[in-house]
């Protein structure tokens, strides 16, 4: 293999205009996220970012972006992209405040967007499929495969649209004096599209990052990864080039998980774990094959068809309730998957609520009773919503006590964010407990408020995952 090609510029200028907004449309920094109180992350559709496994949402992505909001104090909001184009176009008109992709740092990126220090160092390599008889002539197989960038002459590679990818194999095509037919696939492909296409025999050649390849390597084992093209490589996230304060608190904190062992620690998890990644990328209960979120899907199905909602929805309260443990149990006694008190097992003629069916229909009965009392005061489905949750949690008198004292002090009783939620936070204090519209007294409710926002955020999460 000819060293010299390891000794050039890893980007080059286009010719051609880029197709996404290049500067920032607004100026949101730090100090407006932290005032709306949610990050809106930008996270790329692979499977090692972000993914549902077992019910619960994972991902190196992930895993470090809620860490970055609990640094930072705010929620986190994902959107999930195809492309890098996009996620930059989506970043300059404020539909996010961060891209946490594993990005390639490069000369011509930084001329729309400004990364972070870098997570991690990587290099490109060519994704090819091993001959048929790689197993019982691997000699001969190693023979047949490409080792030598200058075999890549005349032949067809598929990259993603305006990638680095693109860049690296132009420079190389420079370099090794023969052009290497560079196929760009649409802005909306992903990497690992491109690879299953390889090893399926779809196409012949793609080329991704190591870190990437190696994990999709142990799923489709007739792929060869081995061949490198390019130098180590910064991986980083990226923000606008006006909000220098996320930028600054971002890198504060990569010092931080750096230092502290978490940044390698998740590193290894996702990236250096092939059986791990090959248990999770074959299972039935990961949003990266099967798409179930347990062995109760079907009896959740059924529950949701009789409340009228989404599946989904019922399945992140009792993701929230018991993990999906049926044999869950709390110190207060509640009892199974959707942690149900004995006495309301009796309200609705159950009486084993270890039994999984059982629960759910206890639960979804309970539930379609508070959605029925909350209807007479609430119309709109999706703010009622939030009290059934609410009232699921805590009780139905402290949720009552919360709408009178909104009533009481010039709050809009039927809406939840800022109004009802507000004085239901309000009942740990004496003045308030103390009330005379207030019947259910003292309260400690941090728990019931968080537990809506966290159903329905668990919600967001398997509605992008899971059909």
């Amino acid at each position: 293999m000819m060293a010299v090609f390891f000794f050039v510029l890893l980007s080059c200028h286009r010719a051609e205009q880029p197709a996404f907004t290049q500067k920032p449309q607004v100026t949101a920094d730090l100090a407006e996220i932290r005032e709306r109180g949610v990050l809106n992350a930008l996270v790329d559709n692979n499977s090692v970012s972000y993914f549902i496994y077992r019910g619960q949402p994972m991902g190196y992505e992930y895993e470090l972006l809620k860490r970055f909001c609990q640094y930072l104090k705010v929620q986190l909001k994902i959107t999930v992209i195809s492309g890098v184009e996009e996620a930059i176009d989506r970043l300059n008109k404020g539909e996010g405040d961060l891209i946490a992709f594993p990005l390639t740092i490069t000369r011509e990126r930084k001329k729309y967007i400004d990364f972070t220090d870098a997570h991690f160092t990587t290099s490109q390599v060519l994704v090819q499929r091993k001959p048929d008889n790689w197993r019982e002539n691997p000699t001969q197989a190693e023979r047949q495969m490409i080792r030598n960038p200058v075999e890549l002459i005349g032949k067809e590679v598929h990259v993603m649209r305006q990638s680095a990818f693109k860049d690296r194999l132009e420079n190389l095509s420079n370099e090794i004096g023969g052009e290497i037919l560079i196929v760009e696939d649409s802005a909306t492909a992903e990497t690992e599209s491109l690879i299953r296409k390889v090893a399926t025999g779809e196409i012949d050649y793609t080329v991704t990052d190591q870190t990437l390849a190696m994990v999709n390597a142990t799923y489709y084992p007739n792929l060869d990864v081995t061949m490198v093209l390019s130098l180590p490589q910064q991986i980083a996230w990226a923000v606008r080039k006006n909000s220098q304060q996320l930028l600054a608190a971002a890198n504060q904190w990569l010092t931080q998980v750096k230092k502290n062992g978490i940044l390698r620690i998740i590193h290894e998890k996702y990236f250096n774990s092939p059986r791990t990644s090959l248990a999770r990328m074959s299972s039935d209960y990961s949003s990266l094959k099967g798409g179930k979120l347990s062995q109760y899907d079907d009896l959740i199905k059924e529950g949701a068809e009789t409340l009228g909602w989404d599946w989904r929805l019922l399945a992140a309260i009792i993701s929230r309730e018991s993990n999906f443990n049926p044999q869950a149990e709390s110190w207060a006694g509640a009892i199974g998957l959707m942690q149900l008190m004995p006495g309301t097992g009796d309200q609705f003629d159950v009486d084993n609520l270890y039994s999984p069916a059982q629960n759910i229909k206890a639960g979804v009965l309970f539930l379609k009773h508070l959605d029925e009392l909350w209807a007479k005061t609430i119309t709109d489905p999706h703010e009622r919503l939030k009290f059934v949750l609410a009232s699921y949690n805590v009780g139905l008198s402290h949720v009552v006590d919360a709408r009178n004292l909104a009533r009481k002090y010039g709050a809009d009783p039927t809406l939840w964010d800022n109004n009802v939620e507000y004085y239901l936070l309000q009942k740990s204090k004496p003045q308030f407990y103390r009330d005379p519209e207030v019947a259910a007294g003292y309260c400690r409710c941090e728990g019931p408020v968080n537990y809506v926002k966290a159903v329905l955020n668990r919600y967001e999460e398997y509605k992008i995952h899971i059909k």
